[in-house]
């Protein structure tokens, strides 16, 4: 009972952090998930916590989404992730892990010489990085340090960018976990308990909101640079590992 209380917090700090720079939920949960229930089980309930995280993002700012941008995400996102999926069975993870470590690092600059420019991403292109995006979703945990700038760049900020970045997220996670159900790779127990703690980060979310809405948009983008080199150095760290 200890171990799912703290899971339980773990979860809702995760929300309220992934509400607060939209990503990093997976990097502080799922060690912990690990911890309690072991690597085997731990992805799958981390892939429904997050399924379930992103529909509490997505409810907090529901009046800010931009539905043109989603739309053109998950247009090519949504059957991107399910082919990832299928890949995911074939296919190193920790190659991709590395390849996408090195690139996160390489979007910190990249980001910063954009705002200078005032360059701004049209939705066609977009199109294109929701494809490739949920093709690497499929494969990976989370590719949130990749989709945050992608909406970045066609000028959302804050609770647009959150709830518009949420909700394409919620899209490609659903396309890969129907996808592994089909496959047979997420039992029913994990399903369960991943709803369990997906309910503690939703609560998160509604808990961070305050913050966000608060928050200037120059500190807003400093955090995710932060979170862009967390994350880089996470997936580095686990991919090499993995090897």
């Amino acid at each position: 009972m200890t171990g799912y209380i703290f899971v339980l917090v773990a979860g809702l700090g995760a929300g309220a952090l992934s509400a607060i720079v939209g990503t990093g939920a997976s990097i502080i949960l799922l060690p912990v998930l690990i911890i309690q229930f072991g690597p085997q089980q731990a992805v799958p309930i981390m892939a429904v916590a997050a399924v379930m995280g992103n529909i509490g993002k997505s409810l907090a700012w529901w009046r800010e989404i931009d539905w043109r941008a989603f739309c053109a995400y998950s247009a090519a996102g949504v059957p991107g992730a399910a082919l990832g999926a299928r890949t995911l069975l074939v296919l190193p993870a920790s190659i991709v892990e590395i390849a996408l470590g090195v690139f996160f690092l390489s979007l910190i600059p990249l980001r910063r010489w954009m705002r200078v420019k005032d360059m701004h991403m049209p939705l066609w292109q977009l199109v294109i990085a929701g494809g490739v995006i949920g093709f690497l979703t499929g494969i990976v945990l989370s590719t949130g340090p990749l989709s945050i700038p992608a909406f970045g760049a066609v000028g959302l900020s804050k609770g647009a960018l959150l709830s518009t970045e949420a909700i394409g997220s919620l899209a490609l996670m659903i396309s890969k976990a129907a996808t592994f159900q089909v496959l047979g790779a997420l039992p029913w127990p994990q399903v369960v308990q991943g709803l369990i703690v997906g309910g503690s980060m939703i609560a998160g979310s509604f808990a961070a909101k305050r913050v966000v809405d608060r928050m200037s948009v120059k500190t807003f983008e400093n955090m995710l640079d932060i979170m862009l080199l967390i994350a880089a150095v996470t997936m580095l760290w686990t991919g090499f590992a993995a090897l």
